[in-house]
């Protein structure tokens, strides 16, 4: 997994990483959320929802400390990141401003 995490995050098309659990409602709040910024940047963007409980050692690289926490990659660099739940334009926003 750590290979082709690593050839994903290195894409020249930027990866948003969602770390969730499947017992935190906010996790479950920001789903749609993602689904809809995917529907409108189409293939722009790379979205990638990461479960802590079953990837503690990439969550424990990223010290993610609570959930929800998303990072942007492009290019193998963090962008941003955030904790907590956004709405799709505020994360629609946030993408195009930290890629363009």
């Amino acid at each position: 997994m750590t290979n082709s995490f690593q050839e994903i995050i290195n894409s020249d098309k930027p990866v948003l990483l969602d770390f969730f659990a499947t017992w935190c409602g906010p996790c479950q709040m920001l789903a749609p959320v993602l689904k809809n910024v995917k529907d409108s940047l189409g293939d722009r963007i790379t979205i990638i929802k990461i479960d802590v409980d079953k990837n503690q050692e990439l969550a424990s690289k990223y010290q993610i400390r609570g959930v929800p926490t998303m990072m942007l990659f492009q290019n193998g660099k963090s962008l941003w990141r955030q904790s907590g739940v956004l709405t799709k334009e505020q994360l629609t926003e946030i993408i195009l401003q930290k890629t363009n």
